[in-house]
């Protein structure tokens, strides 16, 4: 693909971005290394392996739970603007 600055003036105009002149030499020399780039992936034989959801391999993030700097009910209560015996009172969110 031959990369010139009418390229780069139109993927411009589509992002939506301005580019200034003294840009323009430095951004078609980036994406003719990038378009390369590309072209040398591509001619990578992948015909006998597997798709990938994951780069790396998956593991568990999960942890045991810790029981740490417990309150009491009444200690969470009390701080509670509105409370009905055990249990926070919140406004109604959902009307019937």
């Amino acid at each position: 693909m031959q990369v010139d600055k009418a390229l780069v003036e139109k993927l411009a105009h589509l992002s939506r971005l301005n580019v200034d002149e003294a840009d323009m030499p430095q951004l078609i020399s980036d994406l003719e290394n990038m378009i390369a780039f590309v072209q040398e992936l591509q001619a990578v034989d992948t015909t006998n392996v597997a798709p990938l959801m994951y780069v790396g391999q998956p593991m568990n993030v999960f942890r045991e739970d810790e029981v740490d700097n417990q309150i009491t009910q009444a200690e969470a209560l009390k701080n509670a603007p509105l409370h009905n015996g055990d249990f926070f009172q919140v406004p109604t969110v959902i009307k019937k």
